[in-house]
């Protein structure tokens, strides 16, 4: 399975490259395949490539459904 998750920009980088943070990891990623980025957008990142902008509420939807699946269930 394959799975891409929101990151936001913190900094653009020169090459087609830029650093971002997902979900408090900063990496540094390919944005080759998304054009007019700016410091603050979210984009959608698979294994070190950005693939599309995102809207930061369909960013934040998607990142509080990844955080409530990481969380343990309360004890029964």
């Amino acid at each position: 399975m394959c799975l891409a998750v929101p990151a936001r920009v913190v900094e653009l980088l020169p090459e087609n490259m830029a650093r971002v943070d997902a979900g408090g990891a900063t990496k540094e990623v390919s944005v080759a395949l998304v054009d007019d980025l700016e410091v603050g957008d979210y984009v959608l990142l698979h294994v070190g490539f950005a693939l599309s902008r995102l809207k930061p509420e369909e960013a934040q939807k998607t990142l509080d459904l990844i955080a409530s699946l990481t969380e343990e269930p309360a004890p029964s």
